[in-house]
This record gives structure tokens, sequence and C-alpha cells, in this order.
């Protein structure tokens, strides 16, 4: 059976409707001043639905959202994201992570998981750390998606992200059970590991000490966002390399001179003793408003459990 994925980041969801003067005292003033210049007319809810119907029409087992659903994470915003993540489907088969703009001020983050909770927890299977919402587990066939969280409040004019230390100490442990489970292991982060320094304030903080977990207990994918651009590298893995796997805005109006919308489908095939056969397809709006495919890609990987 093939298993399909859809991935989709940053929906950055709007219209943001005018906060009031408590909530500007904050930097959501120089976010709401952002979003009138520009990101308004970047982020566009036309497009966002239809590349949505574009990945229905493809029949996913599961869609992912990794992170980014807000502007400025206001209870309004929230609520509206709530509504949208509804619209697509039902939690067990919609994951997602936040992203640094659904913690865009102190408290926003809790305020905005417990009203998506049921879209980023763990299955009740023995070993899943119910008491804690990151990192969570998510078994679907031959997959296993395992959500980290690295939104976290920061200063104006900084994006940066950080995986704090209980979920760096149970992400090891996770991997390394779920390897034992024969599991195409997926880990769902916003940010990525590594950025240029050109893009020092979008950092993750301890993105390195992320991919040491990663080299050394071993993962098949990591999927993130954030950056607003598809990437694609490998990193060392215990037996096989890592695919770190990034895409678009999925709101994204290519005429306005950024990087158009995009997402990603996904398909794994657990072949046995042969491994898993995984390979992507990259489809996005082009200026002319089509939904084309961009790239594909295919490689086999070793089941860890062989």
């Amino acid at each position: 059976m093939v298993f399909v994925l859809a991935h989709f980041s940053d929906p950055h969801l709007g219209p943001v409707a005018r906060p009031s003067w408590g909530d500007l005292a904050s930097k959501r003033m120089l976010g709401y001043a952002n979003w009138l210049r520009s990101r308004r007319l970047i982020h566009r809810h036309d497009i966002l639905s239809r590349l949505i119907a574009d990945a229905k029409a493809h029949s996913p087992d599961h869609i992912v959202v990794t992170g980014d659903l807000t502007n400025l994470a206001l209870p309004g915003e929230i609520i509206a994201a709530r509504d949208w993540l509804e619209s697509i489907a039902p939690p067990d088969r919609l994951t997602i992570v936040p992203g640094n703009h659904d913690a865009y001020v102190p408290g926003a983050l809790e305020e905005a998981m417990t009203c998506w909770r049921d879209y980023a927890s763990s299955d009740t299977a023995p070993g899943d750390h119910a008491g804690a919402q990151f990192p969570f587990i998510r078994r679907r066939g031959p997959v296993a998606l395992i959500g980290l969280s690295t939104a976290v409040p920061t200063r104006p004019f900084s994006a940066a992200g950080r995986v704090d230390g209980r979920q760096i100490v149970r992400l090891a442990d996770d991997l390394v059970t779920l390897s034992r489970e024969g599991l195409f292991r997926i880990v769902l982060m916003h940010h990525p590991m590594d950025v240029t320094r050109k893009h020092w304030h979008k950092r993750l903080e301890n993105g390195g000490t992320v991919r040491t977990v990663l080299t050394t207990a071993g993962a098949e994918l990591v999927l993130n966002g954030h950056m607003h651009v598809p990437d694609l590298v490998t990193i060392a893995g215990p037996r096989s390399p890592i695919h770190v796997f990034s895409v678009p805005s999925a709101s994204a109006d290519p005429r306005q001179g950024t990087h158009g919308a995009g997402y990603a489908l996904h398909r794994i095939e657990d072949k046995g003793a042969d491994g898993f056969a995984w390979s992507y397809e990259r489809r996005a709006i082009n200026k002319d408003g089509e939904i084309v495919t961009l790239e594909r890609g295919n490689t086999t990987l070793p089941n860890s459990r062989a």
C-alpha cells in the first residue's frame, strides 16, 4: 500500500482584523504594520484554497501543516485557524505543528495549542507522551509522524526558534523506539536546522543539537517551512541519509515578488526487507494562476528494522 502525505506550511491565514490598542502594546504593533504594508497583499486565502483543493484531488491519506497558521497570533486568528483546520479534514487525518508567528507574544502559543490540540496530540499507544504535547507521535500506516515545537516568543525583528531540552531528550528516545517498530519516521518542525548568515534572525537557535539527535538516532524525512522557499538537503544518518524537505508558503501570490505558493505530495511504500520507496512531487501556482508540477524525485531507504 502506498501512503500519500500532503505537506503544507506557512498559510498565514488572513485577513487580520484590526487589533485593539491593548493587543498592539507589544511586538504585534510592528507585525500589524508589516501586514498592512505588504503581507496582506502577499498571502491570499483564494490561492491557499485552490492548493488545498488540488491536494485533495490526489486523495492524500494524511495532511500536515508545519506552522505559521496565523500572522500575529491574535485570539481571533487562533479561532479562525481552528475553523480552517476543521474545514479541511478531521484531526485523525490532519496534523499540525506551530511556527514562530503562532507564538508571536508570550502566552499566545499556549492559547493556540489549547485551541488546536486535537491536531497536535499523540496517539494513545503505550510509551507516547500523554503528559506533554511535544514531541507527539502519530502512527499512520507505514509512517510515524513526530511533531516538534520550535515556536517561542521572541523580541522584535527576530523570527528565531528553539526546541526545549525536554523535547530533545524525548525525541532521541522516540526515534529509536519507532525505528524498532520499522516505521518510516517523519519529523515535523517549523524551523529548518540551518540558515545562512543573511537569515540569522530566522535561525533555530539549537539547530545543531537537533541535528546531532537526528544523525545519531536516525529518521527518514524531516518536513519544515519557515523560509517560504522550497528546499531539499540531506544530512548523514546512522544507516542512510536523512532528507530534509521544505515547502514555500501555501498562500503566497507569485506576482508579488515572492516565491509562489506551493505544497508537496509524498508517497511512501513499505517494501519489507527491501526498505521503503519514497517519492515526492512539488506542486505550485505560477504567475498565470496555473497549478503545475515543478519537480519530482524518488529514492529507496532501508527499513531500520530489517
